[in-house]
């Protein structure tokens, strides 16, 4: 597990560049017995190399049979121990489109939806309306006005949005309004369970169930958006900053708000990164970039939709392209390339799953091989990593690069 007070210590404002290589939900599960992963089902000739060169394990995002959620996961892999670093995904959402997020403000995101005339939810995304229709919506709900605090309303991308609410006596202790499941109504909401008799939380739930009133009535014309749900409630959690923890000059290259999120909240600068069509894309951004950062966290998002939306080949598809497109960070020369994922997103089970993530790290001045000579899940299990905690997933970063002094005498 992570020790920030020992990488404090240990950790150089010198040596090799880093890149952190997420395929977010890359674990994998085979559709029949017997049958491959996707990984495994892949023409991955590129990370193949790198597995042969290099040493691969599996990596436990939580801990062993926990599900994670995509915070969780990437907070994990840059260090931090996601059961005491808890960012909720509002907090997520409004760093990830730059909102300034400030003591005492509560975030949440916003999910637009479609309910009937009996007030049941059929469709919890809105039929995934266009970024423009949401940006439409937003319009209106920006309009809303609550009694002593400030709101802010932002469109994220195409059904979803945030909520920033800023003003005095704010707590972000309440729960979520989303039922996540259709043919139900949505959930009014109301304090945690452990803040029930917490003054702030009741103001905060009366706030919110104010919104979504008002927010329903402004809506009317946006059918399908003619509802919203909210998720998420959180605060600024206030998290190490990776220059005081690792000494890292440290970048994101993503397109998702959410994971641009989570990279600004631990001090990663954002390089703007604008709807892409390919890997080969965003790894010719890092390349643009290579000269002021000495790390790089490069993020694929479509290895994750594809397995939710359960298509198998979509999946294999995405990794064959990032394998493709690897020349163009490998002809950088970094010191230390890590491949991995934020969690599993087998398409057999259309979701997130609690199984561990196969993990390559290649740094070929001084890594020790293994006998791994494919990057897969059968092969990862048996690689010279073994099972080990996401969470040590940096400091092994930094000590291939020659970024860690030595401990003790």
């Amino acid at each position: 597990m992570a020790n920030f007070d020992l990488t404090r210590l240990l950790a150089k404002d010198n040596g090799g560049k880093i890149i952190l290589l997420v395929l977010d939900g890359l674990g994998g599960l085979p559709m029949e017995p017997g049958g491959p992963t996707e990984l495994e089902a892949a023409s991955t000739p590129n990370m193949d190399r790198l597995a042969q060169e290099g040493t691969t394990g599996m990596s436990i995002p939580i801990a062993r049979g926990v599900e994670p959620g995509s915070g969780p996961g990437h907070l994990a892999l840059f260090g931090y121990d996601p059961l005491r670093y808890s960012i909720g995904r509002g907090a997520l959402e409004a760093a990830g489109i730059g909102l300034d997020l400030r003591p005492g403000d509560v975030a949440a995101r916003g999910n637009f939806a479609t309910i009937d005339e009996n007030g049941l939810i059929v469709d919890r995304r809105a039929g995934r309306i266009s970024t423009e229709k949401g940006a439409e919506a937003v319009a209106d709900l920006k309009k809303i006005v609550l009694p002593g605090v400030e709101t802010i309303v932002e469109e994220v991308k195409e059904h979803r949005f945030v909520l920033l609410m800023r003003g005095e006596g704010l707590d972000p202790r309440v729960e979520e309004t989303d039922p996540l499941e259709v043919g139900k109504p949505p959930l009014k909401c109301e304090p945690e369970p452990a803040a029930k008799e917490i003054i702030a939380a009741q103001h905060t739930a009366d706030l919110v169930n104010q919104f979504i009133a008002e927010a329903a009535e402004r809506l009317k014309p946006h059918y399908p958006a003619n509802f919203i749900n909210l998720r998420g409630f959180a605060s600024d959690p206030a998290l190490p900053k990776f220059k005081d923890v690792y000494k890292l000059n440290a970048a994101c290259v993503a397109v998702y708000p959410m994971y641009q999120g989570v990279s600004r909240l631990v001090g990663m600068d954002v390089i703007p990164t604008k709807p892409m069509d390919s890997p080969e894309d965003e790894f010719n951004l890092v390349a643009q970039h290579w000269d002021s950062y000495d790390f790089f966290f490069v993020h694929i998002k479509y290895t994750d939709s594809r397995g939710e939306d359960g298509n198998f080949d979509a999946k294999v598809d995405v990794i064959e392209q990032v394998d493709a497109a690897l020349p163009i960070l490998l002809n950088l020369n970094p010191d230390t390339l890590i491949i991995t994922g934020d969690h599993s997103t087998p398409a057999k089970m259309k979701q997130h799953s609690f199984h561990e993530v196969p993990t390559l790290f290649w740094a070929p001045a001084i890594v020790r091989p293994d006998e791994v000579t494919a990057f897969g899940e059968r092969t990862c299990v048996r690689g010279g990593l073994g099972f080990f905690p996401a969470t040590d997933i940096m400091m092994y970063a930094l000590a291939h690069a020659g970024r860690l002094g030595r401990y003790g005498a």
